[in-house]
């Protein structure tokens, strides 16, 4: 799919997300991949097959406990 050199990511590869967008949506949140991937700005993804990767960051401020 990918025709960059070097090559992108495959959506398989465990860096997927390093590949070259090629559609940018950032006013509705997501991004396609040129591997197929879509991912999310809260960076969960749908791959080109249709399994869905769940977020990994923190969607809440985190707080330190006060000594």
């Amino acid at each position: 799919m990918c025709q960059h050199k070097p090559t992108c990511p495959s959506a398989e590869a465990t860096d997927r997300e390093a590949a070259t967008v090629v559609v940018a949506h950032p006013d509705q949140g997501w991004s396609r991949l040129c591997n197929g991937v879509l991912l999310f700005e809260d960076t969960g993804e749908i791959l080109p097959d249709g399994r869905i990767i769940a977020p990994r960051r923190l969607t809440s401020p985190v707080t330190s406990a006060a000594a």
